[in-house]
This record gives structure tokens, sequence and C-alpha cells, in this order.
């Protein structure tokens, strides 16, 4: 008897927090690339396994579709955003999560080059991401005026960057610092080859930008992240790409993004 009951009670399911996918190495890798699944993909299992309320699930995007995706609903969070980055018109919140990586200057490294050579950015031939936004441009995404105004050459694969410096099809690509450390660790033959700039383009400070009526409330995903970096667990997914962890914000770091 005592067992039918519990067998007939109700069981709370997990409410689903459906998590922006986007290619963004380390953070999200192609299926092919053998580097593991990803710091989105190790942070979301950390989340789900630190709590039981809230069950989060990745739907796979792109860099220009994540913005419709997260108005008509199929996005409840958008993690490692910032909201500079063309959100300025999107409803939502952003909590900070008190992680930072960067964006840097690479080239090859040759005799006699140092730091001052990444002192001025004119007459050289840039490999740049398409899509990101980069501060040497005022952020300023559209390919023609990157390819025009910078001589960029725009790709979709840090690694094209990478070979388009040792190969000399490029003098200067941007990469994320995290990503580099990943580059060499697959193709060490290229250790020593690349001069990596004191010279930072940008910091990222990653948010979590949460749609309006989303599941979880940004205080209750601070909740469970302050969590994680209490016990630990951020500094071991993210310590050993060179991200920084930060100490907890006194104030949340919670703010509303605009409506168009």
């Amino acid at each position: 008897m005592a067992l039918a009951l519990l067998l007939a009670a109700p069981v709370r399911a997990e409410s689903v927090v459906n998590v922006a996918e986007v290619y963004f190495p380390p953070y999200v890798f192609k299926a092919e690339q053998s580097s593991g699944p990803g710091l989105l993909a190790e942070l979301v299992g950390a989340l789900n396994q630190q709590q039981h309320k809230f069950r989060f699930v990745l739907v796979p995007t792109s860099l220009k579709r994540r913005y419709g995706d997260f108005q008509q609903g199929r996005l409840d969070l958008a993690i490692f955003e910032n909201p500079a980055w063309g959100w300025q018109a999107i409803a939502h919140t952003a909590l900070d999560m008190r992680l930072e990586d960067s964006e840097v200057f690479v080239a090859r490294a040759e005799q006699g080059r140092g730091q001052d050579y990444f002192e001025r950015l004119d007459g050289k031939r840039l490999a740049l991401y398409h899509g990101y936004h980069y501060a040497f441009a005022q952020f300023n995404a559209d390919p023609e005026y990157l390819a025009k105004t910078f001589n960029a050459t725009l790709t979709q694969s840090h690694d094209s960057n990478l070979l388009m410096v040792l190969h000399q099809r490029a003098e200067i690509a941007l990469i994320t610092r995290s990503y580099i450390d990943d580059f060499l660790q697959r193709h060490r033959q290229y250790a020593g080859q690349l001069l990596i700039s004191e010279r930072i383009d940008q910091r990222y400070r990653h948010h979590v930008l949460l749609r309006p009526g989303a599941p979880i409330s940004a205080g209750q995903f601070s909740a469970v992240l302050e969590q994680l970096r209490r016990n630990g667990q951020l500094e071991k997914i993210f310590g050993r790409y060179q991200i920084a962890v930060l100490p907890a914000a006194v104030d949340g770091s919670v703010t509303a993004g605009a409506v168009n």
C-alpha cells in the first residue's frame, strides 16, 4: 500500500533552461574537433550536478541567429556574452559571471621582432574572426568595414587565422587568449613560433544574459554559480585556460537590458 502511494505521488519535474550553444572555441568546439567538450558543456554539466531544480540544456545556434532565437523564446540563457555585443536593443537581464578572458594580438615570431610590432596596425594584413566585435575597430563587426578599413581577412576559424600568420598570409591575428594554449597543445610543432602581444585589445568580462520570462531568475542562477565558485569547480574548469575566476561581487552585478 505504501509503495502504491509512493508511486502515485506527483514527481516535481525539473524546469528546463535552454542555453545558447554558439561555436566559440575553447568555450564551444565543433564536433570534429578533438579538444574535448568545451568549457560551456563543462559548466552546464557542473550546474546540473550542483542542483536539481533546473536542468540546463544546450541548444545549438549561431553568432547571428542567437539574437532572434533569444527574442522568440527558443533560448533562455546566453552564457559567455557581453551586453555590448549587439544586445543593446534586446530585452534581457545581464549577470556578471566574474570570469575574465582577453583578446590579444598574435604575430609570427621573427628575429628582432618585439612588442613594438603591435603598436601600429596600419599597413599590416589582419586575420579576424567573422562576426566578432573588436575594441580596436570600435566594436563594429561589419565585414565590409573591417576589410576596407583594416585590410582584414575574415574567417570562421581561429586555427585558420593562426595558420595564416604562421604561413605569412597575414601579419597579425586577434585571438582569444584562452584559445592560444589549446591551439599549441594540438599543434606542438608551432611551439615558439608565435609572438603574443602584451597589448590587449579587450578584456572579456563574461556575462549571462537572461531572457524575460526565463524559467530561472538572475538571482537563482547567481546562487548556483556562486556555489560552484566557492567549491572550486569554476577554478577547476576555467583555470587551465588562463581565464581569471574573480571573487564574487558584493552587489551581484545584475543589470537590465534595453528594449527597442
